[in-house]
C-alpha cells in the first residue's frame, strides 16, 4: 500500500498566496457589499451587541465570509500553481492563463445565467467583471508578485 505524498502539488511562495487571497477577498467585496450592508444595518437596529450576535444573520455573514476566505486562498493557490507549471514569467501570458481560466469556470455559468435563467444583463456584466478580476486579474498579480518559492529559483 502506498502513502499518500503531498509532492504532486506544485510548491508556491507563502507570501503570493496570503497577497493573491487578500487580492480576490478585495475582488469579490464588491459582490458581497450588500449583503454585508444589510447585515451591518441590522447590527445597529437590534437591542443589544450580544442578541444581534447570536442572530442568525451574524451566523450566516460570519460563515459566508469564512468561506469566501478559504476559497480564495485555494483559487489563489491554484492560480499560481498553473502558473509555475506553465513556467508563465510575462504578464502577456499571465493574461492568457487568467483568460483560459475564466473561459474554463466562469463562461459556463454566465451563459446559464444569460440564456436559461434570463438573469438581468446588469447583473450578469457584474459576475463577468468579477469573474475577469478574479482570473485574469489574479493570474497578471501573481506574475507581478512571483510565485516561485526561492529553493525553486536556485535550481
Amino acid at each position: 500500500m502506498s502513502s499518500y505524498t503531498l509532492e504532486y502539488l506544485p510548491p508556491v511562495k507563502p507570501s503570493a498566496i496570503a497577497l493573491g487571497t487578500v487580492f480576490n477577498q478585495a475582488a469579490n467585496l464588491a459582490v458581497l457589499t450588500p449583503i454585508f450592508g444589510e447585515t451591518y444595518r441590522r447590527a445597529q437596529h437590534a437591542d443589544s451587541k450580544e442578541e444581534f450576535i447570536k442572530s442568525k444573520e451574524a451566523a450566516s455573514a460570519a460563515a459566508l465570509y469564512g468561506s469566501t476566505l478559504v476559497g480564495s486562498g485555494i483559487q489563489t493557490y491554484a492560480v499560481a500553481a498553473v502558473l509555475n507549471h506553465c513556467g508563465i514569467l510575462s504578464y502577456k501570458g499571465a493574461a492568457y492563463v487568467g483568460g483560459l481560466i475564466f473561459a474554463a469556470t466562469s463562461v459556463p455559468l454566465l451563459v446559464t445565467q444569460i440564456f436559461q435563467e434570463r438573469r438581468p444583463a446588469e447583473m450578469v456584466a457584474v459576475k463577468a467583471a468579477v469573474g475577469l478580476v478574479d482570473t485574469v486579474g489574479l493570474a497578471v498579480f501573481l506574475t507581478y508578485w512571483g510565485t516561485r518559492p526561492a529553493h525553486d529559483l536556485l535550481r
